[in-house]
């Protein structure tokens, strides 16, 4: 009995124990999540104090409401949240870009504001303003009516919009953006995200470079840059992101980006078919080197000459954007005077060692033992932080 009776008195002791820690378990827990919500609020709030010069106008949420018509028209959506049309008092359309709520530091928003909120050129998107208030946060773009390139050159329906004249003008446009981002403003901008999903064509066709929520930053005195991790999206990153000993990270690995995406351009084909009709043909950029080697031409339907030619020399000026080692890529300075000049003009690159980021890189020098397991589709267009 007296066991049972000390028994009773430790449940009885336990009982309000029980009942108050619930609650102060939940408490503490949103102590923490408004905490953290409360740091990047901070984060970003010391940034626009700091930045105070920048040129991008600060929106309320509720003028933010306004302008989409309370959220009426979206555009798109992914991994960094949700693009809806809108309109400015002025008249401009505009797209508004609500950023999702799981980026617990704010700083996809950051970079973007830092990188393009300072800068204008033909070949990037203008960020006309933001909005930050409470958990709201948006960033406010002009309006790009034909959308991604991405539709265009792998959408069957879209792709004959384009003529092989037009692919070739919104490559050179793309390089001219990029080569801008690198050396065209005081610090060097190295975009980190560069694929078809992220570059956007207005009324006329004429593409601008996207999405910076995965940019940095840096002096142009900075020929390589520390990262603590990868970043990018599978397909388009380049090798030194995975693998330090071919070489450090620089604006090489936006050139190896851009080489992926001139190739994809170039065959109006992902860089990676598992559905081709030979299966020489699966990894692109391989079989077309081949080709070239061998003096074959690239078939191409209804390809006038001259459009051929056009062709050709974005096949060879992305095979070296594309080599495994930075070194021995050109620059984008580089790439677009190979893209203005004359195919003859060009030499063959060595072939591309393309690797898988899954395992351990391969020399670069054994370029017989070729992969294009790298080149991984991504079909959900979504950038990847790791």
């Amino acid at each position: 009995m007296e066991f049972l009776a000390v028994l009773l008195i430790i449940g009885l002791y336990h009982i309000p124990i029980t009942l108050l820690g619930t609650p102060c378990v939940i408490a503490f827990l949103i102590y923490k999540c408004r905490r953290r919500h409360l740091s990047m609020y901070t984060a970003i709030e010391e940034f626009l104090q700091t930045h105070n010069n920048l040129m991008p106008i600060r929106y309320s949420y509720s003028e933010i409401k306004k302008v989409t018509k309370n959220f009426k028209d979206k555009l798109g959506e992914g991994g960094y949240g949700t693009v809806y049309k809108g309109r400015l008092r002025s008249g401009q359309l505009v797209a508004v870009k609500m950023l999702g709520k799981s980026n617990a530091n704010g700083q996809d928003f950051i970079n973007e504001v830092a990188t393009i909120g300072r800068i204008h050129h033909v070949n990037v998107v203008r960020l006309i303003g933001f909005c930050v208030q409470g958990s709201n946060r948006a960033l406010i773009y002009e309006f790009m009516p034909k959308g991604s390139l991405n539709k265009y050159i792998f959408s069957p329906e879209e792709s004959d919009v384009l003529s092989y004249n037009k692919i070739y003008d919104i490559a050179i446009g793309v390089g001219r953006g990029i080569e801008y981002l690198h050396r065209g403003c005081d610090m060097q901008i190295l975009h980190f995200d560069i694929k078809p999903h992220n570059i956007l064509l207005d009324e006329n066709f004429i593409p601008k470079v996207s999405d910076f929520g995965l940019a940095k930053l840096y002096s142009v005195d900075n020929s390589i840059v520390s990262l603590t991790a990868a970043r990018g999206t599978l397909g388009y990153m380049a090798p030194e992101l995975f693998y330090k000993n071919i070489g450090g990270i620089s604006y090489k690995s936006d050139v190896y980006s851009f080489g992926m995406l001139l190739m994809e351009m170039a065959g109006r084909r992902k860089n990676l078919n598992a559905y081709a009709e030979h299966s020489s043909q699966i990894c692109f950029p391989t079989w077309v080197y081949d080709q070239l080697q061998d003096g074959n031409d690239i078939e191409m339907e209804d390809a006038t000459e001259e459009e051929k030619k056009m062709i050709k020399k974005m096949i060879i000026v992305a095979l070296w954007c594309i080599q495994m080692k930075p070194s021995d890529r050109p620059s984008m300075n580089n790439v677009v005077e190979m893209l203005e000049g004359e195919v003859e003009c060009l030499q063959m690159p060595p072939m591309p060692t393309l690797s898988s980021p899954e395992r351990p890189a391969m020399d670069a020098e054994e370029n017989s033992n070729q992969s294009c397991s790298s080149i991984q589709s991504e079909e959900s267009n979504q950038s990847t932080q790791f």
